[in-house]
């Protein structure tokens, strides 16, 4: 029974690559049928989610409010929003490319209240803000988010941008 298992898991496992690969050719080509947009919306919010949910839960497995917040809200903001915004621009149209900005921009706003929490934290704890690369590049990521957001949203608005 453990070899049929095995055998099971493997075969598996070389199904998944498939449609990875497949998933990655479609991707590069900018041409993706609907029924690979759909599955990669799906796997960037059960993915975003569930690793979000992971960092949260470390290292011993339990929320720790507000510190906890942080990586769920900047994982589920930055891979799975910005993600799905990106799979949606890419079928192109009107109502997409406004779903795109409306999908960018909540990522943006969960990247903030990931922001907060962590802002909150140090101050509850006594720490220094900004002071690891890790800080630094985040603040540095949020404004050029927030940045692409407006620009995109002056320049690109697909019913009065410039």
């Amino acid at each position: 029974q453990v070899s049929f298992y095995c055998t099971f898991v493997r075969k598996q496992i070389l199904h998944y690559n498939l449609y990875f690969c497949l998933f990655q050719f479609e991707i590069m080509s900018g041409k993706l049928s609907p029924q690979t947009t759909q599955a990669l919306i799906v796997v960037f919010a059960i993915y975003s989610l569930g690793v979000g949910y992971y960092a949260a839960t470390r290292p011993n497995g339990q929320w720790r409010s507000p510190f906890s917040w942080h990586p769920f809200l900047m994982t589920t903001g930055m891979i799975g929003c910005m993600g799905i915004a990106a799979i949606t621009k890419k079928l192109g149209g009107y109502t997409n490319t406004k779903n795109h900005g409306i999908i960018a921009n909540l990522g943006v706003l969960l990247c903030l209240g990931g922001f907060y929490a962590i802002y909150r934290n140090k101050n509850l704890w006594g720490k220094e803000h900004f002071t690891t690369l890790h800080g630094q590049a985040g603040v540095a990521l949020i404004l050029a988010s927030i940045g692409a957001g407006m620009v995109g949203g002056v320049f690109l608005h697909p019913d009065f941008g410039v």
